[in-house]
């Protein structure tokens, strides 16, 4: 038995204390540390015998179950149930608190025992935290035996028509952590936090006392910013008061400044702290404005947006904090600022690292072309706006995708709730944002041109099918960024989804061409688009530029950066110069110039004498952190003055062709090229090490 204690406010440790809330996982905390419970699978691979599992996972990966894609037929799916059975303890002084027993996420119906007693009703839905009191079902002093029965295959038809019949891999399993909190019998159980970037702070908190609440606000250095006598309060009733108070000059969060700050709201009686409860926030204002954009902290946001699954070849859906830590980073190194939670809420710890990092996020409820019942879908439209609701790079709320819509729970996201995030519907034209998937160019034109409402497609430039994310960007983000109604959009998607079959010999698997549609491989591999991304997207943005010899050092530059002055950034160059026995280099540096963000300016080179002698000049941004935007690169020499100095003409390098059939066939050396006589296409290459993996291009789209 494995007993992990922790303090819910780990990210901002300040001392074990009494009062707080106490956690003691009974899974490990993501695919990297699980812990083994019992298992037994009804079905599919090793079927009908107890064993062990690690927990969390998707049992298929761990061998157990049926693979099944979202588009399978009725007969081919899965709908085997999985048997849990774990023992563990709880610490002495948990007697008299109040126990809840906490599941981040359950494919797809769960029913949970203690004891042998049912701890509440069977949960539906997979992607969604739930919890059960438990404090009358645990022993104290003794063993605990904890019992789970999960179906892959929901007892729900909407909830299988939302979540188990879309466009990717199906898993079942406890694929999130699972465990117990321990709580004193007078309790914080919610705060909804709403701070504004005027310094306006506001909660909600939830609580089953009436006694005097207290607050303290820490900014990212642990410095109490706020004392506990400085904000008003006001009961609205008897389990919620309403606190208030005005921060002066608070940096504000977005996805250039993630600023961060922390609220310890505690319920203080007679001068004693009973329970005290942490939660990170940050100071922005989101608003819709009607007929004109997205406005965060008051300027009007381009999002460069990606979908995203949870998803690794190895693990399926159950990722860990790296995983979520990787993701972003790759999704940042590509200049984007913002993704979409397709189609169902991420992991709690993704959303940190969002938050943490800096990325705009869309927090859908799951409904990939079906949707909820209204009674299952508010049930869970509340769970995921409990669990997700502080987070400040939520910027919109998604309810469902591509039709699968519940029109019935759009007034439940702003119900009860502080924060009026803007709602959409993917690929419907809703509240005002046009968001239809994966409109032709020319098409799109005429919609920009011509329409009143903001356009921000939710999905486009189809990774598989529109020839990669590259091809075509340029195109229309030069119109989606000097378009005032165009908000920027999300591409599909970021990662090939190639899952591990545990079946198939270890092999991998994408559903024949279903599941091939990111930016990078399944193990995040750099692909041609990746680059092409990175570039259109810089934030800083080279005008054309052809260098001639009357090049005069200097480029004009666009800042694209919302927030951020082009002074924060730092620039590098470097001339290079192609001899048969390798590169000669020079290196430089150039000021960064001073240009607001959205305006354009220069950026001057200080570069040799004789410049000219060389045949490429390269131009490195780098942003306030160090990272590089992206490597320009200048030719300098003309194709035709580097082939007099480097081409070798001699008997050795000649260029043979021949017309064989319906190709041609070129050879220099010990390289041959087939081309295609009827389409130009290059067929195949081959060189002194075999067959080399490029054919069936260039394709114009």
């Amino acid at each position: 038995m494995r007993s992990c204690l922790v303090i819910v406010c780990v990210l901002w440790l300040m001392g074990v204390r009494a009062q707080e809330t106490q956690v003691q996982y009974l899974s490990g905390k993501g695919n990297d540390d699980m812990v083994q419970w019992d298992f037994l699978c009804t079905g599919g691979m090793n079927a009908n015998k107890w064993t062990k599992i690690g927990v969390p996972s998707c049992w298929e990966l761990q061998g157990f179950g049926k693979y099944n894609y979202g588009f399978a037929k009725d007969s081919l799916k899965g709908k085997e149930k999985g048997l849990y059975k774990y023992i563990f303890q709880v610490p002495k002084d948990w007697k008299n608190k109040k126990i809840n027993i906490v599941f981040e996420g359950v494919m797809t119906d769960a029913e949970v025992k203690v004891n042998g007693i049912v701890a509440g009703s069977i949960h539906q839905g997979a992607f969604y935290a739930f919890k059960y009191d438990i404090s009358k079902l645990i022993h104290i002093e003794k063993p605990n035996i904890l019992e789970v029965t999960v179906a892959k295959h929901s007892a729900d038809k909407s909830v299988n028509a939302a979540e188990r019949e879309g466009d990717f891999w199906i898993f079942g399993g406890i694929f999130r952590p699972v465990w117990l909190e321990a709580l004193p019998a007078i309790n914080i159980s919610q705060i909804q936090i709403d701070a504004k970037a005027d310094g306006t702070f506001k909660a909600l908190v939830h609580t089953n006392s009436k006694d005097k609440i207290e607050l303290n606000i820490f900014d990212q250095g642990n410095k109490k910013i706020q004392q506990s006598s400085n904000f008003s309060q006001k009961n609205i009733d008897d389990s919620t008061c309403r606190i208030s108070t005005q921060v002066t000059n608070p940096k504000l969060w977005s996805s250039e400044f993630p600023n961060l700050y922390r609220a310890e709201i505690s319920i203080v009686k007679d001068g004693e702290v009973i329970h005290s409860v942490c939660k990170k926030f940050g100071f922005r204002t989101i608003e819709l404005k009607q007929r004109d954009g997205i406005y965060v902290n008051g300027v009007k946001i381009k999002f460069k947006g990606i979908n995203r699954h949870s998803f690794r070849p190895e693990t399926g859906r159950t990722m860990s904090k790296q995983n979520s830590i990787e993701d972003v980073l790759l999704i940042k190194e590509m200049n984007m600022n913002a993704v979409r939670m397709s189609h169902y809420p991420p992991d709690d710890h993704f959303l940190d690292v969002c938050d943490s990092l800096g990325l705009y996020v869309m927090d859908e409820l799951a409904g990939w072309h079906g949707m909820y019942n209204t009674p299952i879908g508010s049930k869970l439209l509340k769970e995921m706006i409990d669990h997700d609701e502080n987070h400040p790079s939520i910027i919109f709320w998604s309810n469902g995708n591509e039709g699968g819509h519940n029109l019935a729970l759009d007034p439940l996201f702003f119900f009860f709730y502080l924060q009026k995030r803007p709602v959409v519907h993917p690929w419907q034209l809703f509240n005002g944002i046009e968001t239809q998937h994966y409109r032709q160019y020319n098409y799109g034109v005429g919609n920009y041109d011509n329409g009143r409402e903001i356009v921000m497609p939710t999905e486009f430039l189809h990774g598989q099918f529109d020839g990669g994310h590259g091809a075509g960007l340029e195109d229309y983000w030069n119109k989606m960024w000097n378009d005032p109604l165009h908000a920027g959009g999300f591409l599909w998607d970021f990662a090939d989804q190639a899952v591990v079959r545990k079946d198939l010999h270890d092999s991998l698997d994408t559903d024949k061409s279903r599941g091939a549609d990111g930016i990078v491989g399944p193990h995040h591999e750099k692909e041609g688009s990746f680059f092409a991304v990175k570039e259109i997207w810089s934030p800083v943005y080279f005008e054309k530029k052809e260098i001639t010899s009357e090049f005069d050092q200097t480029f004009t530059i666009e800042n694209r950066y919302h927030f951020t002055n082009i002074k924060s950034c730092s620039f590098t160059w470097k001339l290079s110069k192609f001899e048969l026995s390798g590169l000669e280099n020079v290196f430089g540096t150039a000021i960064a110039p001073d240009i607001a963000p959205l305006q354009k300016g220069k950026l001057q080179l200080a570069l040799p004498q004789n410049w000219l002698d060389y045949d490429i000049l390269y131009v490195t941004a780098k942003d306030q952190y160090g990272l590089e935007l992206f490597t320009w690169s200048f030719p300098i020499s003309s194709p035709k003055k580097l082939a007099d100095r480097l081409v070798n003409n001699s008997e050795e390098n000649k260029v043979t062709l021949d017309s064989i059939e319906n190709d041609y066939k070129v050879k220099v050396k010990d390289v041959t090229v087939w081309i295609d006589i009827r389409n130009g296409l290059l067929k195949k290459v081959v060189n002194s090490k075999g067959l080399v993996p490029l054919s069936n291009g260039p394709i114009v789209q």
